[in-house]
């Protein structure tokens, strides 16, 4: 084949407005795009279109919003605009059989992973969690599974120690669009060569909770700050102190420390706020106190008298953390 394919590309968030981005700058015929209804947003709760609706609008893409896929009459519509292949990035629902075979070429998935491994809605984040020290972008042949199609395509990055959900989502978006057009070269040249993926490394990435946020001070050190850094921006890690929720932004590793029950405080000074965990010490850089904003942890000092001693808790609370 060595014409640019009809696509139909199929994505709701940030992650996927990316690759349809350098899908248009590239020339590809994109024919239409289908993305989720849009979502109440904001204080407001007004009805707000998906990043991928407004970039599609603005490039007067026709866009579908149909909130099944198993319907007859949005089956003929898809099959009206005679795609050659759809791209599919962080839809939000799941391609039944007749839409899989919609396509000519069928159906390609940018997945935010090395699979087969973190199958399923959270990758980024299950990677932090997990301490896995590379990820990346895999271009996969949809089938019937869950992202368990033939491997077409697979690029890879590292996790820095610092990463956040947020840093890596950004990096991996841009890679996801840099992976889906050296597919698309590599299919135009006949060179793409699927290859079945191996179920004996297969995990799977379940939706992340707003109960895994809230941190127990059992555990190691280690996993609470992966814990920090995998919930940044959603759903932020917190604990309670005083009986108030306190959400924690950005936190390190520290040791060796005195001997306390976890979650008991260590230390309060303008270097952080050291709290005991099941294994080595926590020391709080960046936090934001119920219903305030985001600060250092000097700043929030500044203005509470928070002493060596003082337990933070470890159990859910009612409402939203930080009123935010």
């Amino acid at each position: 084949m060595s014409e640019k394919p009809r696509i139909l590309f199929a994505g709701t968030p940030e992650f996927a407005a990316i690759p349809l981005g350098a899908l248009l700058e590239r020339g590809y015929p994109v024919v239409a795009v289908l993305t989720q209804p849009d979502r109440p947003a904001g204080r407001g709760r007004r009805l707000t279109p998906s990043p991928v609706k407004r970039l599609a609008r603005a490039h007067r893409l026709p866009v579908l919003q149909p909130r099944t896929l198993r319907d007859d009459a949005v089956l003929a519509s898809l099959g009206a605009w005679d795609a050659d292949l759809m791209v599919v990035a962080a839809y939000g629902l799941l391609l039944p059989p007749p839409v899989l075979a919609l396509p000519r070429l069928g159906c390609i998935n940018i997945h935010a992973s090395l699979l087969p491994r973190w199958r399923g809605a959270a990758p980024i984040q299950r990677a932090i969690l997990a301490g896995d020290e590379e990820t990346g972008i895999t271009i996969m042949q949809m089938d019937e599974g869950l992202d368990t199609g033939p491997i077409l395509h697979a690029v890879s990055c590292p996790i820095e120690p610092g990463d956040t959900a947020a840093t890596l989502h950004d990096r991996l978006a841009a890679l996801g669009a840099r992976a889906l057009l050296e597919a698309l070269e590599f299919m135009m040249q006949d060179r793409l060569v699927p290859r079945p993926q191996d179920e004996r490394h297969a995990c799977f990435a379940p939706k992340i909770s707003k109960a895994e946020a809230c941190l127990d001070w059992t555990l190691p050190a280690v996993d609470l700050e992966r814990r920090v850094r995998a919930f940044d921006p959603w759903p932020v890690a917190y604990t309670t102190l005083a009986g108030r929720p306190l959400r924690i932004w950005r936190a390190r590793v520290v040791g060796p420390i005195p001997p306390a029950p976890p979650g008991t405080v260590v230390t309060a000074d303008r270097a952080g706020l050291t709290v005991a965990t099941g294994e080595g010490g926590l020391c709080l850089l960046e936090v934001q106190p119920a219903g305030g904003r985001r600060m250092a942890v000097a700043d929030y000092l500044n203005a509470r008298r928070i002493r060596p001693g003082q337990v933070m808790g470890g159990h859910a609370m009612d409402g939203t953390p930080g009123g935010a």
